[in-house]
């Protein structure tokens, strides 16, 4: 219920025989002493409402109501607790609704504080739902580019704190649309950042990756913002499939002169060197994820543990020319045909080089680059030919080190050596 003052007052101001030229200034006088009223947050909500449906009524014409809906929207934005604020703003543009083309500029500024109030209770989706509702396409103002892109950004990255990635993207299409005509390249940063998060929720950790590495060398942001996008950027590399192109991207972050100062560095290190990840070490990394990263994929494993079996495999290959599929099970930490599953599906993607020997349950690996430009066929022959090189020079190298050896048995002990030579010529009876 309103307060009777409020409603006596207004019931003289919309009296006929007032006088029209006072009114501005006697509702302008109301409007503070609802203010200095607020204290009593029971009948504030109301008190507002009979004052908005007053001004937005016949009584006074548009030109004298705007600035005082202006006034009332920065009055309500002055309640310091954030339900009453909320209820009196959400009545307020209940009482604007069906006049909103003549009042958009106080519309667009009600709703924004509603969705600061919104994000401070983290009610991200209604603070997002409330700032859609904002006209930014009308032929009654003018809009800037700067602004509709603010705007459309905040939506997006108030969805991406509830994981809505679909709506999030919608809204960032529609800045990206407008991004060249962006003049504050906080905007920028903004849209950047938004897109780098959009790319990490969908599992596009490579082109995340990226995305939060160019990020890390704005300027304009201080040190911990710079080493936070550093750290999510390295976190994405590790996450992304094993295979050149994150090679590469690790290389790039592992050359980066700042990397050793954030605490993924570790694990950095190890997946750009190739070395094997332990348990121990998968599960304090693990500590630092976000829940999507630790989703569950299609075979029931999660994108850091996929990742983890994708990378030890990759290291396998370069450590190993052949091993049997039980023991590269045994390594990985997996049953013998999951791991058999994983190194058929890196081998037929070229991210890894090598044949499976099904017969002897052997997996054989090529030291050589993946390169997708070569068919299976064709790639075949390659290892098959290459693996005879290699087996030609092993069988080069061991009768080479035969004769080496026995030249220096020669040297060091002429007499034996000889005897021995004698005895094999006469008796035709091999070296021992």
């Amino acid at each position: 219920m309103p307060s009777p003052f409020v409603v006596k007052a207004l019931q003289d101001l919309e009296d006929p025989a007032a006088h029209q030229q006072n009114k501005p200034a006697a509702y302008q006088e109301l409007l503070d002493q609802i203010i200095k009223s607020k204290d009593d947050p029971s009948s504030l909500s109301d008190d507002f409402k009979v004052f908005i449906d007053s001004i937005l009524s016949d009584n006074l014409g548009i030109v004298a109501a705007r600035p005082l809906l202006g006034a009332a929207v920065e009055s309500i934005k002055t309640i310091p607790d954030l339900n009453t604020k909320i209820h009196a703003g959400t009545t307020a543009l209940g009482s604007l609704e069906s006049r909103v083309v003549s009042f958009e500029e106080q519309d667009a500024q009600l709703r924004e504080m509603l969705a600061d109030a919104y994000t401070l209770q983290e009610e991200y989706i209604e603070a997002a739902k409330i700032l859609q509702g904002i006209q930014l396409e009308s032929s009654q103002r003018r809009v800037p580019d700067d602004h509709k892109v603010a705007v459309w950004i905040r939506i997006c990255r108030l969805y991406l704190e509830e994981d809505d990635t679909m709506m999030a993207e919608s809204y960032l299409n529609r800045a990206k649309n407008l991004r060249h005509k962006v003049t504050n390249p906080e905007l920028t940063l903004g849209f950047q950042l938004s897109e780098a998060r959009i790319l990490d929720a969908r599992r596009k950790f490579l082109e995340a990756s990226q995305a939060y590495h160019s990020f890390s060398f704005s300027a304009i942001l201080d040190e911990e913002e710079r080493m936070r996008a550093l750290s999510s950027a390295i976190i994405c590399a590790v996450l992304a499939g094993a295979g050149p192109p994150r090679s590469r991207a690790l290389a790039k972050l592992y050359k980066d002169e700042r990397a050793p100062q954030v605490a993924e560095y570790g694990i950095l290190e190890k997946v750009f060197l190739d070395r094997l990840i332990s348990q121990d070490e998968v599960s304090r990394f693990s500590e630092s994820l976000a829940p999507h990263q630790l989703a569950q994929t299609a075979d029931g494993s999660t994108v850091l543990a996929k990742a983890v079996v994708e990378h030890n495999l990759l290291s396998v290959s370069k450590l190993y020319n052949n091993i049997g599929v039980n023991e590269l099970a045994n390594l990985l930490g997996l049953d013998a045909a999951r791991a058999e599953g994983y190194a058929a599906r890196m081998l037929e993607q070229d991210r890894i080089n090598g044949s499976i020997d099904q017969i002897d349950r052997m997996i054989l690996f090529e030291g050589v680059e993946p390169s997708v430009e070569r068919g299976g066929l064709s790639r075949r022959k390659d290892l098959a030919g290459t693996e005879l090189r290699k087996w030609d020079s092993r069988v080069q190298g061991v009768a080479e080190e035969l004769e080496r050896v026995a030249s220096m048995i020669q040297l060091q002990h002429p007499t034996l050596m000889s005897k021995h030579m004698h005895r094999s010529r006469r008796d035709d009876v091999p070296i021992r």
